[in-house]
């Protein structure tokens, strides 16, 4: 079986601040090509505009609203200077603590679509504390394209004695989507998004966990990440039979634009759809594509040592993906003492997420954190990808309130002006999914430090393995580094049957030969054939 993992396991030097320099102007005459194709494709009109032709007849009806509307939006907006739209919300909102903020409260009976008694509903975030900027907020139906105007009698200001402050013109912070997931007379929330471009989702059964984002843009690099920000949304009047919600968005930053359109299917997973178009006002060094973001505070593989009385906190305990060779490969995350950045060879993925593989109560403890209810997020690409690489961002943390892991696909193709891209790919918010994959799969990783050598143990289990018999001889695949043997020495290597998990156990001793950080590989076979999935580590000695 291909192994294709490739690491790039040097720290990231620290975030610096530098002074600021005028950006190179873009080379107008391929940018404007580019986008020319763009505005001139199809023949609907600009987002948010209503157009109708004339007939000779009747009157026409108006045109459908869709993703093309939203491109052109974003090419035009890409031929501008951008405009950041910080401080439109006043400051002293800004400057309020977080129990204020919470208790800014959206009246459920104000609810979008509430009284037509639709399948969907949507209710809204107010600006204040990290929300600083607001967003225009639109809804699409038989009648074109007009906007959910804010106002301050749509929220309860709980103890807060500002209410009577607030602009009436302010604006929303952002959007939440709500269906009756778990019973037909209660419509819970399914999809959030808010801040920046992010936005996070549940199934059914499962509680908020981990974020996606729109795009990633240069994260962990030493000039610092740029956060492009969902600044219009285009909400889709669901027919009343919907199981399916459809949400446009015009993303905005300093040196790119861009056009999504989600199609989101609350169920025991939920689905959404992604299509995005960017487009760059200047080069990016690196970009991101389906980026998810979580927190990994400690877990049962960390050698750190923290005073909490939960023996794990993390909402996602490893990373998976699926290579285009059908290669499996799991690496469990870690909370480390320095930013590390891992980099996987992985063209035309066809799949890859963050994942919480770790459902026992027992090992979290925390009845009001619930992290063993957290889903997972799994992104499928819905059509080749190209070149590129997964990228792994692993931040040092001392709180669990930080998000500290971030994952993401990195194209090969370059990210300049006179190219634009688009991408389409479906996130599964989800619990656990025994195809994922079909194989044995590493339930726990376990590391102790003896003397001068780190001893491993790891279990694998699945259907197949659980059906072998205890009598069974296989056989651990173990690389260090280059597998060369001039970065480490396997000391000691065994294979047992686990009778409690009903799968096995790899127990293996490695002496570090340098203090570089040392990639490990691992998997079990039996004959020629691979039973597991690649397990994958960093060893940081």
């Amino acid at each position: 079986m291909q192994r294709n993992e490739r690491e790039d396991a040097g720290p990231v030097p620290p975030q610096r601040r530098r002074t600021p320099r005028l950006p190179r102007r873009p080379r107008r005459p391929a940018f404007l090509a580019a986008i020319a194709l763009v505005l001139a494709s199809g023949a609907l009109a600009p987002a948010g505009a209503s157009a109708q032709a004339k007939a000779p007849a009747r009157k026409a009806a108006k045109p459908a609203f869709g993703l093309d509307d939203v491109a052109r939006e974003a090419a035009k907006l890409a031929l501008e200077r951008f405009r950041d739209p910080a401080g439109e919300v006043p400051r002293w909102l800004t400057e309020i603590s977080y129990d204020q903020w919470r208790d800014i409260r959206f009246r459920p009976e104000q609810a979008l679509w509430r009284d037509a008694r639709l399948p969907f509903q949507v209710q809204f975030f107010h600006p204040g504390l990290f929300y600083d900027r607001t967003v225009r907020v639109n809804v699409v139906d038989a009648e074109g394209v007009h906007v959910v105007p804010f106002s301050p009698s749509q929220f309860d200001y709980g103890r807060n004695e500002f209410g009577s402050m607030v602009p009436q013109d302010l604006g929303f912070a952002g959007i939440r989507l709500h269906y009756p997931i778990k019973r037909r007379d209660y419509y819970d929330e399914v999809i959030v998004f808010l801040g920046a471009s992010y936005f996070r989702a549940v199934g059914r059964d499962l509680v908020y966990g981990l974020s996606a984002r729109g795009v990633a843009v240069d994260t962990a690099t030493p000039s610092g990440e740029e956060f492009p920000y969902f600044r219009e949304y285009w909400l889709e009047r669901p027919r009343r039979v919907a199981k399916s919600a459809v949400i446009y968005a015009l993303l905005d930053s300093r040196r790119l634009t861009g056009a999504f359109r989600f199609e989101v299917t609350p169920g025991v997973e939920t689905l959404v759809a992604v299509e995005s178009r960017l487009f760059f006002r200047e080069a990016i060094g690196k970009l991101g594509i389906a980026p998810l973001t979580s927190m990994f505070f400690h877990g049962e593989n960390t050698l750190l040592h923290f005073e909490d009385f939960r023996p794990e906190v993390h909402d996602s305990d490893g990373l998976l993906l699926h290579s285009s060779t059908g290669e499996w490969l799991w690496r469990p995350l870690d909370n480390r003492e320095r930013l590390q950045v891992s980099a996987f060879d992985l063209p035309d993925p066809k799949g890859f997420g963050l994942v919480q593989r770790d459902r026992d109560f027992d090992h979290y403890q925390d009845l009001e954190a619930r992290q063993d209810l957290r889903p997972s997020a799994w992104v499928e690409p819905s059509g080749p990808w190209g070149r590129g690489r997964i990228e792994l961002v692993e931040i040092p943390t001392d709180e669990d309130i930080n998000d500290n892991v971030v994952a993401y696909w990195v194209p090969e193709q370059p990210a300049v002006p006179a190219a634009p891209m688009t991408h389409g790919y479906t996130i599964r918010w989800m619990r656990d999914d025994q195809a994922r994959p079909p194989g044995g799969r590493a339930t726990s990783t376990h590391i102790e430090r003896v003397e001068d050598a780190f001893r491993f143990v790891v279990d694998f289990v699945g259907d197949e393995l659980a059906a072998l018999p205890p009598e069974t001889v296989l056989q651990g695949v173990v690389t260090i580094g280059a597998g060369t043997g001039e970065d480490g020495e396997l000391v000691e290597q065994r294979v047992e049957k686990n009778p409690v998990s009903g799968g096995f156990r790899l127990v293996f001793r490695v002496r570090p030969k340098r203090r570089d950080a040392l990639p490990l590989r691992a998997f079990l076979q039996q004959g020629p054939g691979a039973l597991t999935e690649t397990w994958s580590y960093l060893l940081t000695p």
